[in-house]
């Protein structure tokens, strides 16, 4: 079973906890079954590449790679205009349809801010 997050890719966070406490960006990846999101900018890391050729045979130049690395869940905040908000979910009535043709209705579920209540 996977695990639901309040936190999806593209969303803008800021790091509340870490060595990069108050840094902002956009989550480029989540990791669901590790807890841990990966955000542009955050916790940069450098690894010591070799040169070589990688599994498809084409040629990889070696040297220093910086790169993100993942950050634990618990450790960034949502942000809606630049100011941290919490977030609630609200269910929204909303018509579909069938592959048939016909329709019905149903509820999706929207994320909302908790301070102003738009949608995030």
């Amino acid at each position: 079973m996977t695990k639901s997050f309040n936190i999806k890719t593209g969303d803008e966070v800021k790091v509340i906890a870490g060595k990069d406490k108050g840094a902002t960006g956009k989550v480029i990846r989540v990791l669901r079954d590790e807890d841990r999101v990966v955000v542009e900018g955050v916790n940069i890391i450098k690894r010591h590449l070799k040169s070589g050729q990688n599994a498809a045979g084409a040629q990889v130049q070696g040297g220093i790679i910086a790169s993100e690395a993942p950050i634990h869940v618990s450790n960034v905040q949502l942000l809606e205009d630049g100011q941290p908000v919490r977030l609630g979910f609200r269910r929204d009535a909303v018509q579909k349809r069938r592959p048939d043709g016909s329709t019905y209705a149903a509820e999706r579920s929207v994320r909302i801010s908790r301070k102003s209540g738009k949608e995030i």
